[in-house]
């Protein structure tokens, strides 16, 4: 095992900026500089208390809630103890070295869900978990400061699974063009185009919602079956699983064009093919607005308040509650159909 260091409160006090920040508590001290801005409250909680003793704000649920998960994560950022203080124990695990990402070998110990050195999806697919268990592990954030091996590290199939945000609006937006020009070559009005792709973006905040709560969230109905609990894991519970993923954040192209292909064909037996170019153009605009807001939000600084509270709010949806919070850039549908989820902003 690593030595202990050992810091006073006078040299944790001095971490206390964002390319710095320390904390301390329990006796331990926490070099959360890297986790910072993904902190589900943003950064400014934190930024009050750099340099500083959180023990107080930790158990203070008027101030911030946190979750079971928070206490275990914040364990994984621990890199040493405060000189003086009696030591207790942010969660069931005792590292006292600097980790920055979830010890594998010890969350596979002590968990017995996935192995993140191996290919998840194997894994998931022989899997003799129950539905129960599953569905407990998975929303149960795990932190790695890369990707985790998918399909496998020598398979075709993993670069397939792993997606830069830059790939959105570099495969989507000549679509956007493409449709939108479709619609000006029958209708002859771009202020028609336009109306008719703001009604497209309106659909989309709508179907961003449906599409969340209903195929990537449908645990309720999902079968206890190791296929079936594959199916979920690659649709969105890896998402859940490893949410600072950064490569598989945003929607990965084959699946983005699988669920389009039936929507846009849908459009088309809708409506008049000028209406369903400008309505399909206007909503895959919502869509690339929806997929890069939604990585912004996970690894962003939101300047603005609103943003913040975006921010705020989509991460409580995966720390603190996974049954409420559906909507990314919109709450209006949670709303009204009374999903939304309380939070601080």
């Amino acid at each position: 095992m690593p030595p202990t260091l050992e810091f006073t409160p006078q040299e944790v006090a001095t971490h206390n900026h964002r390319d710095s920040l320390w904390v301390s508590y329990l006796g331990k001290v926490y070099d959360v500089t890297t986790f910072a801005d993904d902190h589900p409250g943003g950064i400014d909680y934190i930024l009050e208390f750099a340099g500083g003793d959180i023990e107080e704000v930790m158990k203070d649920p008027a101030f911030h809630h946190h979750s079971e998960s928070a206490y275990e994560l914040l364990s994984d950022y621990c890199i040493g103890t405060l000189k003086g203080a009696s030591v207790g124990s942010a969660s069931t695990r005792q590292e006292t070295h600097a980790v920055t990402d979830t010890d594998i070998q010890a969350d596979y110990k002590t968990e017995h869900f996935l192995d993140l050195s191996r290919p998840l999806f194997l894994q998931m697919l022989r899997c003799n978990f129950t539905k129960e268990f599953y569905m407990e592990q998975v929303h149960k954030p795990r932190h790695l400061s890369y990707p985790a091996p998918f399909f496998g590290r020598d398979s075709y199939l993993e670069l397939l699974s792993m997606t830069p945000w830059y790939v959105v609006p570099m495969l989507w937006l000549p679509r956007v063009a493409w449709y939108a020009w479709g619609g000006y070559a029958i209708i002859q009005s771009w202020t028609t185009v336009a109306s008719y792709m703001a009604i497209g973006l309106m659909f989309w905040s709508l179907l961003e919602y449906a599409m969340h709560r209903f195929i990537f969230h449908i645990e309720n109905f999902l079968p206890d079956h190791p296929l079936a609990l594959a199916v979920h894991f690659t649709l969105h519970g890896v998402h859940h699983y490893l949410p600072m993923d950064r490569l598989r954040l945003v929607m990965p192209p084959a699946l983005g064009f699988t669920l389009a292909y039936p929507l846009v064909q849908l459009g088309f037996a809708a409506f008049s093919p000028g209406v369903a170019n400008a309505i399909i153009a206007g909503t895959m605009l919502g869509y690339i607005g929806y997929d890069l807001t939604h990585y912004y939000l996970h690894h962003g600084r939101p300047f603005l308040q609103h943003l913040r509270a975006m921010k705020t709010y989509h991460l409580a949806h995966h720390y603190k509650n996974f049954n409420l919070g559906f909507g990314v850039t919109v709450k209006i549908w949670d709303r009204f159909f009374g999903t939304f989820l309380p939070v601080s902003d």
